[in-house]
């Protein structure tokens, strides 16, 4: 495998693993009734997200550039975990918004 993809592999699956723990634990505080620190929690997920994006983009940018990319088994994986912290990272908004109607209520 290429260097160079194996790095950007374990780059994508480092930051959406971390974007992805930070969403857990937005939806922990709001669950406590501390949604604003749900909410700056998604925030900082939100933030770590766009670091794992920068390494997709960049193979994009290759093969649009006319760099074929060496599809592997970690590279799979490592958009696995992208796309399934992004699709966390919805439904914790989602849940950070119940949890704000119901402590209004």
């Amino acid at each position: 495998m290429d260097e160079k993809i194996f790095e950007i592999s374990f780059g994508i699956i480092g930051y959406a693993g971390d974007a992805k723990g930070l969403a857990f634990e937005a939806i922990s505080e709001a669950k406590k009734g501390n949604i604003e620190a749900a909410r700056e929690t998604m925030k900082n997920s939100k933030e770590v997200i766009t670091k794992a994006h920068r390494f997709q983009t960049e193979l994009i940018q290759g093969e649009a550039s006319g760099n074929k990319t060496e599809v592997s088994v970690l590279l799979v994986h490592a958009q696995d975990h992208l796309m399934n912290a992004m699709n966390f990272q919805q439904l914790a908004e989602e849940f950070i918004d119940l949890y704000e109607k119901l402590e209004s209520k």
